[in-house]
């Protein structure tokens, strides 16, 4: 069984979310049976691999002890670095021995979602140096680790946000209304990933079997269209589940083939992936340039700081040739585009004329979709 895939699993959601309907509807807090229902859908979609099931033990345990630990010694020595840096380091040892495994043949500390855990457990270790998280409850840091909705592909949500809906009775017009909203975005999920991504997923295996550069460029264009509906799928069914339990997951995509530019479409696609990197390293970058003197510009600063963040980010998908292009070529295209608008009187005197932003929206997508095509690791096949 795999999450949002096939009839089995729908089933069990099925059968999983209509006791959240009657305590929604009867005004019973649902923080418990969220985490107990969390429990039991990881338990039943990893149980025919023990290895992996073991995994998510240790990385749990890890976490835990390093979040609470790491909250111990900032209540006891404050804002020191090195010791917020090796907490930090520790969140993330588990990811980091998962990803660099397959360059020695070998599985480490592998499990399905490892990558968005992560995300959860060290953007909680981060705000408790930042001060803003004074209290980690075990129980209420397991269900918000632990969520299955979100559990293998996100959307990545925040622990203090998440914090909110944990927290609270919803009265019962404001759960019927949250449940109508949930019940949509599974449907449209479905629609998008069961008909319209497996529509087109038969149109990419068709276009991908031959390499003359026409069939490529078909492929490069029904890749993206294909990754979209498929991602955009999964999301807003993770999403309406969430809502059912009671819990606003954020959304993950907002139209983002209507971008003008990279840094548009980055603001619509994958947006808590995105907004995570923004938030947790770019943002820091910065501020840390600017401490240091690294730099003499903010425009300087900052196109080093899509670089990098870019970088990392294409690391995080894999340590494969396609993953690190992928990364470092929209690292680059976000440089160059914030160094054009920065510096450009052509693109101040134009940017809202309807001609020119009907151009930089083509010229925008020419860019996303050559870089599906790196992503998708058939670049490298044919050059």
């Amino acid at each position: 069984m795999s999450f949002y895939d096939g009839f089995p699993f729908f089933l069990c959601l099925i059968m999983i979310l209509l006791p959240a309907v009657i305590l929604g509807i009867m005004e019973k807090p649902l923080r418990y049976y969220q985490l107990c229902a969390s429990i039991l859908v990881i338990g039943l979609v990893l149980h025919k691999n023990p290895a992996e099931f073991l995994n998510l033990i240790l990385f749990y345990v890890l976490s835990v002890i390093v979040v609470k630990g790491y909250l111990a010694i900032r209540r006891k020595y404050g804002r020191v670095e090195i010791l917020y840096y090796l907490a930090v380091l520790l969140g993330l040892l588990p990811l980091i021995l998962c990803k660099v495994a397959p360059l020695f043949r070998v599985s480490w500390f592998g499990f399905l979602g490892i990558s968005y855990l992560t995300f959860r457990s060290v953007q909680v270790i981060i705000e408790i140096y930042d001060g803003v998280i004074r209290e980690v409850p075990l129980v209420e840091f397991t269900a918000f680790l632990l969520f299955f909705p979100s559990f293998s592909s996100g959307p990545i949500d925040r622990s203090r946000r998440f914090h909110e809906d944990w927290s609270k009775v919803l009265e019962r017009k404001e759960y019927l209304t949250l449940l109508g909203d949930g019940v949509f975005k599974i449907l449209l999920g479905m629609v998008y990933k069961i008909v319209i991504a497996a529509t087109v997923y038969r149109w990419m295996a068709f276009l991908g079997s031959g390499n003359v550069w026409y069939l490529n460029l078909g492929y490069a264009y029904t890749y993206g269209i294909y990754l979209f509906f498929d991602f955009a799928g999964y999301s807003l069914m993770a999403a309406g589940t969430a809502y059912i339990l009671g819990v606003r997951l954020p959304d993950n995509f907002k139209a983002p083939f209507v971008s003008k530019d990279l840094k548009e479409f980055w603001d619509r696609w994958h947006i808590t992936l995105s907004h995570w990197f923004r938030d947790f390293i770019f943002t820091r970058f910065i501020m840390k340039c600017v401490k240091k003197k690294w730099f003499h510009t903010r425009l300087q600063r900052a196109s080093v700081g899509f670089i990098i963040n870019m970088g990392i980010m294409g690391v995080w998908h894999g340590l494969t040739p396609s993953y690190i292009v992928y990364g470092l070529y929209h690292g680059v295209i976000l440089a160059l585009t914030e160094i054009y608008q920065k510096k450009s009187k052509f693109y101040k005197k134009n940017k809202k004329k309807k001609w020119y932003q009907a151009a930089s929206w083509f010229v925008t997508m020419q860019i996303v979709f050559f870089g599906f095509f790196i992503f998708s690791g058939r670049f490298f096949e044919v050059i």
